[in-house]
């Protein structure tokens, strides 16, 4: 990717954190929801072992009762999950995916495809298999707008100069929090990248193109400590590598760009969660036919454009399981 700045024709220096002049920041929204261990736990959990009962996640996570609590009712409240009394026992009551949950579906794919190639927990990941082909292994990413295959290499980022102000401003919860119970994938390894917005926000810049110290504490509006901080972290992770020792450089790994997908999904479904808010200023343009990306996946056997029907997550040892409907 490169990055392309462009002016910001509604942002209010005096409107709250995460909005722009009173109005929620989408892609800030969105990283505070998802950029979660815990969250992605429940909904990969809701998708491949199609838990729907709060015991039922507090046996996968592990989870103390109230932190797991406060997550669902998140959920429910951004839309992503129903509660709704279980048939014949009113005072219980079940959590099923809504339209927008489903629609995270691409998200947990491209996390899991992450995971399945740059960690040590592929064992403990399911098998993604196309049910068409029968093809088994993770999908490559599409431009729906002239269909080909795209990775960050084929896009430009066009950010608004106060966009990434509004998206790391202000408070969230960290990431890194209470996590899977034990023998489950966990999702450590992804949270040094989406698991803040700071991190989050420094990952992106070097998705679009950013390498010098200089460029991301300009972008960022960060003291040296703290950016210093992020990008020692993530080296650590193995998605930053810097240039040399005491380089000012920080380029990505294969590993680090293997995560364009993650967030190419992550902004085109913030957009579906709040279609009311303005233009988060963040655009992700694929250079080959000028569009701007919304991404799809694509099957690497037969090509063909996966929906969430056409695929299927088969756990190991304990069967398979359909993506909901």
């Amino acid at each position: 990717m490169q990055s392309t700045e462009v002016a910001s024709p509604g942002a209010d220096p005096a409107a709250p954190p995460h909005t722009v002049v009173g109005v929620t920041n989408s892609v800030a929204a969105t990283f505070d929801l998802l950029g979660d261990r815990l969250t992605l736990t429940i909904l990969r959990h809701a998708f491949a072992g199609r838990a729907r009962r709060f015991t039922q996640w507090l046996d996968h996570t592990g989870a103390p009762p109230a932190v797991l609590t406060a997550r669902l009712a998140a959920l429910v409240d951004s839309g992503v999950l129903e509660r709704s009394p279980v048939p014949g026992t009113p005072d219980r009551f079940e959590y099923r995916l809504t339209e927008l949950g489903l629609a995270t579906w691409e998200i947990l794919v491209c996390v899991w495809s992450w995971q399945r190639e740059w960690t040590p927990e592929w064992a403990l990941l399911p098998e993604f298999v196309h049910a068409d082909c029968g093809h088994r292994g993770p999908p490559v990413l599409m431009c729906t707008g002239c269909g080909r295959t795209v990775t960050a290499h084929d896009t430009d980022v066009e950010l608004d100069r106060d966009a990434l102000w509004h998206i790391t401003s202000g408070r969230r919860r960290s990431g890194r929090g209470t996590g899977p119970a034990r023998g489950d994938a966990q999702f450590d390894e992804i949270m040094e990248a989406i698991g803040d917005r700071w991190s989050a926000a420094v990952t992106g810049l070097a998705l679009a193109g950013v390498r010098r110290f200089s460029e991301f504490r300009a972008a960022l509006h960060m003291s040296p400590t703290t950016l210093t901080e992020r990008l020692t972290r993530l080296v650590e992770a193995g998605i930053l590598d810097r240039s040399e020792a005491g380089g000012r450089d920080y380029r990505l790994t294969p590993r680090g760009r293997a995560l364009f997908g993650v967030f190419a999904f992550l902004l085109a479904w913030s957009n579906r969660a709040h279609p009311q808010s303005p233009e988060p200023g963040l655009l992700i343009r694929h250079r080959e036919c000028g569009a701007v990306l919304i991404p799809a996946l694509r099957c690497r056997g037969c090509e063909g454009e996966l929906g969430r029907r056409d695929v299927r997550f088969e756990v190991p040892v304990r069967g398979s399981r359909d993506v909901p409907d």
